[in-house]
C-alpha cells in the first residue's frame, strides 16, 4: 500500500477523527445509540485509520497524489 497523503493531512485527519470519535462515544453514553451516531463515529475512526497509515483510498480511486502537492506562497 503506497502513501498518498502528506503528513500534515495526516494530522489533520488523526485529529478530525479522534473529534468525531468523541463526540459520537459520548452521545452514545447518554442516550440509546442510533445509526447517525454509529455512522459517525465509523467515519471517525476511518479517518484516524488513514491518517496513521497516510493511505486514503478514495484519492487513490482518483487517482491523485496529495503528498507532491505542494503549497508556495
Amino acid at each position: 500500500m503506497k502513501q498518498n497523503i502528506g503528513t500534515i493531512d495526516s494530522m489533520v485527519r488523526i485529529s478530525c477523527g479522534l473529534t468525531l470519535l468523541a463526540w459520537s462515544i459520548a452521545k452514545m453514553a447518554r442516550e440509546k445509540p442510533s445509526g447517525g451516531q454509529l455512522f459517525v463515529s465509523l467515519m471517525g475512526a476511518q479517518k484516524v485509520a488513514e491518517g496513521i497509515t497516510r493511505y486514503c483510498p478514495l484519492t487513490d480511486a482518483l487517482g491523485m497524489d496529495q503528498k507532491k502537492t505542494r503549497i508556495t506562497a
